[in-house]
């Protein structure tokens, strides 16, 4: 392995980090245009909300190409923005998407580049948001969600430095907010968040009583430190009715010579006055925003600042006649800095703003499983890259690997777009997202496959992936008499996992371990509704199984694997039983077992510790309403809506055969459904949950009545009390309450159903105070607790209409001919309240950073002993595996040839007795190929020093006290890598200098 030294301390404190390009013009609230005391002071904010994706492809947005489908062209509207803003130093605009401005900003001239920077350190154009794009919030994961801001903000930061460091959230357009996403705002150190979107109820008595501005407590584990200023929109996010002056609304300018007969500028200044007076009487201070723009708006923007530098004129005029408003030019930061100079009082809010209706029929609940399978690859998509990221750090040279990493950090980017994971864009757009993430995973395994070879040393020898794995196919366990699979753990901490390759044959195999140990192994048949799929080109039949223990953290083991042909069938260890032959069947044991009726498929008994809880677990559908959408009444089931016509009915007939399977690895109970609905039920040695493997599709069309599928489990007689729990973006627990809100008076819950609908992007759990059963995920799904004891997931959805929110297209997805079939996985556990969260917890983990397969075929011209003894069979990149409840959020190259590294608690306060504890940590020689030198944190998005963020500070009507024990951010500076303390749900993010290690 090669090794490079990096750079000095010296260089990396002044320009390695974060801390960009130093300027001496006025930006940021130093760029503001004054407000006015005793005026009612109007900010106009001009901007273009630019989808990355949607009803057109990335590209054709941003070319502008396909017109008949959408008039939108990103490229013009920044050349038109920027010329407009050149010609008066008043004019203001915000840009959001930096992968759209970073498009453009690749093909402009070194004289445009220049105007921008001047435009920028003027604050005349200004960057808000700065994320990749504007995520989703209900169905993007933690990880996913930082890392697309960590790539957007450092391209500000290298190119604009502090001027183009954002300073609030801008998240006009998603459907709905959650409780997590703010928290991730101020630990970017924003001032503030606003948005469009929420409960048209919540929004209407906010408005009624001013509280349509407050302290968003988004966090219980953080403290005071996660508040965060939040603002709802008063018109969502266009302009005021008449008053778009773009050319996509037919312009109507804004004409104020007198002697012409179009003259306007007074009665529509009028107009305007009355909008705004209405709008001011609903917020605290004398100041409003106006939203001057909309969706990719501002293509010819001379036009539209034209009418506003006439109307904004006109209205200033009236102050010398005694009129008390004042117009400006403006943006979200300094409209947000002129109500935090009122030293106003707001109140709090402490729970979320899901789910989002817009109408009292119109629960915009159904995008939480829209595409499902998109959405698994997404997830898999960010299993990948964390882990190339991982191994570029680990060979030295990340930098050299740049090139293979950044487009799966960019398309990663492009798919949190409130467009993409959600699955609301069109068919054709969805398959262009897939294209972006397939070629990105595709380089980022490259990446992955050069450093393993380096670790490694094989010889004679290359790394593949298998990237069906999920639908059981794989060419090289398949097709090879002998091969290696590497599986590497891209966690810190050591794992076991139950390898399952696919086998064409009943032929005897062998597993080696690296230190030579022939492992136990188990052959389980795929079930037939898989090996039928349509579309997969695959001849194996059934799974070789085998146990790898002890994954090193961040390290691999490589296992070689070998036909056996002088013995058949040995690995071939279970026992089958139908229905007819037996009343039931049991997997697990009296510790953590199941028992099925196989006389209902739906009946089960769980052993907990030798206690026998009755379980039911059945997949049903609702059927889809299939409305015209002239009225809310008449509201369509659509890409984003769901609105069941009737409670949900069941699929499955009970009476279908069940087959059971028994090994020493695992015990496994398959069962179908009907011909297009089966389920795998598996328990493996000394697991400690149970996992359903389901298999959904295509679900049928021959009565044209949309149908949205759930799996739903039950423990008969438990008591919840309509309370349940799920998770925020994969984090923090939020309580649930059947058909209630904490935060204001939920009157108008005519759609029961999908109004308690909510997104699960890890688990959903419910508790009766003595124990706890939990449903985890492995991908974003929606889901509720209907009654008590019980808990359901939407697994698929087809829909025959549409809901006219925009896509005009109905999700019907179809593949190889016939309807989208889908397979997935839930994990079920259960036991006392004292031991479940951390089992959640810890599997969670698991579930969502995932060992990752790389396969190698061995030549035949290389023998056994030469290939185990010239091979570095077993690597790991740590020296100790970090505590149980710690996690190593990020591992990347970032620059000047630092790396970026993030510590994550994965506890809340009070779930374990010992795991939510704070906790020390020491990695200045934690890892194995380097020793950390100098350790600086930064904030959550690494494009700031922690100790140089100062938020503004806000007066709530919350007089509790912070909590003590967290810790004063600014304060640190250098940190000692000995002892990096974490409290509970606490991410620290540094930037390391390090040095290879000797």
């Amino acid at each position: 392995m090669k090794v490079l030294i990096l750079l000095s301390v010296l260089f990396v404190g002044v320009c390695a980090g974060p801390c960009g390009n130093k300027v001496t013009g006025k930006c940021g609230y130093e760029s503001c245009h004054p407000v006015k005391d005793g005026y009612l002071n109007v900010h106009f904010v001009p901007h273009s909300h630019d989808d990355v994706g949607w009803l057109k492809t990335v590209d054709q947005y941003y070319y502008g190409s396909e017109d008949s489908i959408q008039t939108a062209a990103v490229q013009f509207i920044l050349d038109s923005v920027v010329e407009a803003l050149s010609k008066n130093p008043d004019r203001r605009f915000i840009y959001v998407e930096t992968a759209f401005f970073w498009k453009w900003w690749e093909k402009q001239n070194e004289e445009t580049q220049a105007t921008v920077k001047d435009l920028v350190s003027s604050g005349r154009l200004e960057f808000i948001g700065g994320a990749w794009s504007m995520n989703d919030e209900a169905n993007a994961n933690y990880i996913s969600i930082i890392d697309q801001f960590t790539w957007g903000l450092r391209k500000l930061n290298d190119t604009f430095g502090e001027c183009g460091r954002p300073h609030i959230g801008w998240q006009i357009d998603p459907f709905g907010h959650t409780r997590q996403m703010a928290t991730i705002f101020s630990q970017l150190g924003y001032d503030g968040l606003f948005f469009g979107r929420l409960d048209n109820e919540e929004k209407t008595q906010r408005l009624e009583n001013k509280t349509a501005e407050m302290i968003w407590q988004s966090s219980p584990n953080l403290g005071r430190s996660a508040d965060l200023f939040t603002h709802v929109l008063y018109n969502q996010y266009s302009a005021p009715k008449g008053y778009c002056f773009d050319i996509l609304c037919g312009m109507d300018p804004i004409v104020d010579d007198e002697m012409s007969p179009q003259y306007n500028v007074d009665w529509k200044a009028k107009g305007l006055i009355d909008f705004i007076q209405n709008q001011s009487r609903h917020y605290k201070t004398d100041n409003i925003i106006l939203t001057m723009g909309e969706d990719f708006h501002y293509t010819a923007a001379g036009i539209n600042f034209y009418s506003m530098d006439k109307i904004i004129k006109y209205i200033n005029s009236k102050q010398s006649s005694g009129s008390k408003i004042n117009a400006i030019y403006s943006t979200p930061s300094c409209y947000l800095k002129a109500v935090n100079d009122r030293k106003e009082t707001f109140s709090t809010k402490s729970d979320d703003f899901l789910p989002y209706k817009s109408d009292k029929h119109s629960y915009w609940t159904g995008y939480f499983t829209s595409r499902p399978t998109q959405k698994y690859y997404e997830r898999k998509g960010n299993n990948i890259l964390q882990t190339c990221k991982q191994l570029a750090v680990q060979s030295m040279e990340g930098l050299k690997y740049e090139s293979k990493i950044t487009p799966l950090r960019e398309a990663m980017g492009v798919m949190q777009h409130h467009d993409a994971i959600t699955g609301t864009a069109k068919q054709h757009v969805a398959n262009d997202y897939a294209r972006i993430l397939t070629e990105a995973i595709s380089k980022c395994e490259e990446a992955s496959s050069a450093v393993l070879l380096e670790i490694s040393g094989f010889i004679k020898s290359n790394y593949t992936t298998c990237p069906l794995m999920n639908i059981s196919a794989c060419a090289v366990s398949e097709q090879s008499d002998q091969f290696v699979v590497t599986i590497y753990n891209p966690l810190s901490r050591p794992i076991t996992e139950f390898a399952r390759l696919p086998i064409s044959d009943n032929d005897s195999y062998d597993v080696i371990d690296p230190q030579k140990k022939k492992l136990i192994t188990q052959i389980v048949p795929i079930p037939e509704s898989v090996i039928n799929l349509p579309g997969r080109n695959s001849s194996a039949t059934a799974e070789l199984i085998f146990e790898a223990t002890d994954l090193p953290p961040l390290g691999y083991k490589a296992f070689i694997v070998r036909k056996d042909h002088t013995k058949q069938n040995q690995n071939r260890i279970h026992t089958q039983q139908t229905q007819p032959e037996i009343d039931s069947v049991d997997i697990g044991d009296k510790r953590f077992g199941l028992k099925i009726n196989t006389k209902d498929s739906s009946r089960y008994e769980m052993y907990v510790d030798g206690v026998a809880v009755p379980l039911l677990q059945n997949f049903l559908y609702y059927k889809s309403m299939a409305g015209d959408n002239r009225k809310a009444i008449n509201r369509a089931s659509g890409a984003y809506i769901f609105r069941p016509n009737g409670t949900a009915l069941p699929i499955c007939d009970h009476s279908n055969e069940s087959k059971i399977f028994k090994g020493p690895l695992v015990e496994e109970i398959h069962t179908t459904c009907n011909n297009w609905t089966s389920q795998v039920i598996r328990k493996y040695k000394g697991e400690d949950h149970f996992e359903f493997e389901w298999l959904v599709g295509p679900i049928p069309n021959n009565d044209g009545i949309g149908k949205e599928v759930v799996s739903r489990f039950k423990i008969p007689q438990y008591h919840n009390d309509n309370t349940f729990y799920t998770d925020s973006n994969g984090r923090e627990m939020l309580k649930r309450v059947l058909n209630y809100r904490s935060s204001f008076d939920l009157k108008e819950n005519v759609e029961n159903i999908s109004g308690n609908y909510y997104p699960i992007n890890s688990q959903i759990m419910l508790t009766d105070g003595r124990t706890q059963l939990a449903v985890l995920n492995d991908r974003a799904q929606g889901g509720s607790s209907l009654d008590d004891g019980e808990l359901e997931l939407m697994v698929h959805r087809r829909l025959f209409h549409d809901d006219a929110f925009g896509v005009d297209e109905a999700l019907n997805e179809r593949a190889f001919g016939t309807g989208l079939i889908a397979r997935g996985q839930h994990y079920l556990t259960f036991g006392s309240v004292d031991k479940q969260y951390a089992v959640q917890r810890l599997l969670a983990q698991r579930k969502l950073i995932k060992p990752q397969y790389f396969m190698s075929i061995n030549n035949s011209d290389i023998t056994f002993n030469e290939l185990i003894d010239n091979t570095v069979m077993q690597y790991s990149g740590m020296r100790n595996p970090l505590p149980n409840n710690v996690k190593l959020l990020t591992l990347e190259p970032w620059k000047e040839g630092t790396i970026l590294l993030r510590l994550e608690h994965i506890f809340e306060f009070n779930e374990d007795k010992n795991l939510s504890k704070s906790v020390v940590v020491n990695i200045q020689d934690v890892f194995l190929n380097f020793h950390i030198i100098s350790l600086k944190e930064t904030t959550l998005g690494a494009n700031q020093w922690l100790s140089e963020n100062i938020r503004l500070s806000w007066k709530s009507d919350d007089k509790s006290t912070p909590s003590s024990d967290q810790i004063d951010k600014n304060t640190f500076t250098e940190i000692d890598p000995k002892h990096i303390l974490l409290t509970p749900m606490q991410i620290r993010t540094f930037v390391a200098e390090i040095i290879a290690t000797p």
